[in-house]
């Protein structure tokens, strides 16, 4: 584990905490741009879905954003209002999507609707996968060189953003391979259990409750 041994070098580290949120905000919304307009183009519902998480997590950004600066000015405080009321939409955010991907795949079922391609969804989750987990290691880096247990919860509910893509990675990869109808719907299913899970947390950590932390490293905290 990475040892502190100044306030200089606690200074740099969250910094570099700051800027990590800060890219993951302006990534999610670029990713979430590029893979609505692919969703919609090809009528992609998985890729859709994808986007509109992509914006989802913009605004779970935006308070983890507020939350990392609260905790560098003042470690032992509370959660703000803001950062309460942004988890509480967020969690309603997440549900909402899930709905509406459970409803239309149902009707894409139903009507056996096919997307046009799938290749645009291959692509960019291969770069969500390989940018997410550089987020997660740097964010897991200087949560234990902090002994943050925020931070390093943080970089564990990540991971989740990982599953996604990887989800969209395979349901774009039998659909390319296989052309079955399905697996794009089967697909947006996989984001249906993430976004669930993710809004039950949001409203947790709402609560008061962190993510659960994978982590052993976490438990030091």
């Amino acid at each position: 584990m990475t040892t502190i041994t100044g306030k200089t070098e606690v200074r740099n580290y969250w910094n570099y905490v700051l800027a990590l949120a800060i890219f993951t905000i302006f990534y999610n919304i670029l990713e979430g741009l590029v893979s609505i307009a692919f969703g919609v183009s090809d009528e992609s519902l998985a890729l859709f879905g994808f986007g509109v998480d992509s914006f989802i997590e913009v605004m779970s950004g935006i308070g983890i954003l507020v939350m990392v600066n609260r905790i560098r000015q003042n470690p032992d405080t509370s959660r703000t209002p803001f950062e309460v009321t942004a988890l509480r939409v967020t969690g309603t955010a997440f549900y909402i999507l899930a709905a509406g991907l459970g409803a239309t795949a149902v009707y894409n079922i139903v009507t056996g609707h096919k997307p046009e391609t799938t290749l645009p969804g291959l692509f960019i989750s291969l770069i969500s996968i390989a940018i997410m987990w550089a987020l997660v290691t740097g964010k897991r880096k200087v949560g234990r060189a902090l002994n943050s247990m925020p931070i390093l919860a943080d970089a564990n509910c990540t991971m989740v953003c990982i599953y996604m893509s990887v989800v969209l990675l395979a349901a774009s990869v039998i659909y390319q391979l296989t052309g079955f109808g399905f697996v794009d719907s089967l697909g947006a299913a996989g984001l249906i259990y993430f976004s669930i899970n993710e809004g039950r947390e949001s409203f947790d950590k709402a609560k008061g409750l962190e993510c659960e932390c994978e982590d052993e490293d976490c438990m030091d905290g």
